[in-house]
């Protein structure tokens, strides 16, 4: 098997100042994801691999080409991929084009770790992996298990009031189909899938679980220093958790 670890960050963030870059409880947050890729290459020798850093802030290319942990490929962002509204797909695309001219190689799969999701586990990527080649799915990601339902206990204004986000006749959560949230930490893609052009959803996607109160989506000061508390927990408790910052 071969696969190419894609880390894609752009420079600046409107909710939180440069982000991408910041420590995050004593470590430099985007070194949180190259150490998930280490410890799960260590665990898994015969895998054969590349790694590439996409960005267009050149602090982050530089923090990640000389972090130490593992050999990282660096292809600073074209400018028509760098606006808001360019969706992280066509980035990691991109990144599977110039890598495969620049190695003279073919991957079996893609897998994109998002650097603001620092709180994942070895497991949580060999479950991807496992998965996605267990299906053969287009996509596999990583989701946990929405706290609110649309089925049951979400609604929406309307011009009276507000009524249910679905329609639906369920008098208990545990009668309504199952939901759950993207946590945008962890993707598979088939290389064939990234060169459609689709969507993350619009072909055939799987998804692994994990652990429910693991992610937050850093779009705040306070989202950030939330999820710095709950690491704290989660190091001190789960080894599984702590051997990712004990690894930086």
């Amino acid at each position: 098997m071969k696969v190419l670890f894609t880390i894609c960050g752009r420079a600046g963030s409107k909710g939180i100042k440069n982000k991408n870059i910041r420590d995050f409880v004593q470590r430099p947050l985007p070194y949180y994801t190259l150490s998930a890729i280490d410890l799960y290459l260590k665990k898994h020798s015969d895998v054969e691999y590349d790694i590439v850093i996409n960005s267009d802030s050149d602090t982050l290319l530089e923090m990640m080409s000389n972090c130490g942990l593992r050999e990282v490929d660096v292809i600073k962002r074209d400018p028509s991929l760098a606006g808001d509204k360019v969706g992280k797909i066509d980035v990691i695309s991109n990144c599977m084009t110039i890598m495969e001219q620049r190695k003279n190689t073919k991957y079996d799969v893609v897998v994109d770790l998002d650097i603001t999701s620092p709180l994942r586990k070895v497991s949580d990527i060999e479950n991807l992996l496992d998965l996605h080649f267990e299906k053969k799915a287009d996509v596999t990601t990583s989701v946990a298990p929405a706290r609110r339902n649309p089925y049951f206990n979400q609604v929406m204004r309307t011009e009276k009031g507000v009524k249910k986000v679905i329609d639906s006749n369920y008098t208990a959560r545990q009668q309504a189909p199952e939901i759950f949230d993207m946590n945008a930490s962890l993707y598979a893609y088939s290389p064939e899938y990234l060169l459609t052009g689709k969507g993350v959803l619009d072909g055939y996607c799987e998804v692994i679980e994990m652990y429910d109160t693991g992610i937050l989506d850093l779009d705040h000061e306070n989202d950030f220093a939330l999820m710095e508390v709950i690491a704290e927990h989660l190091f001190k408790i789960y080894p599984d958790f702590a051997e990712i910052r004990d690894n930086i």
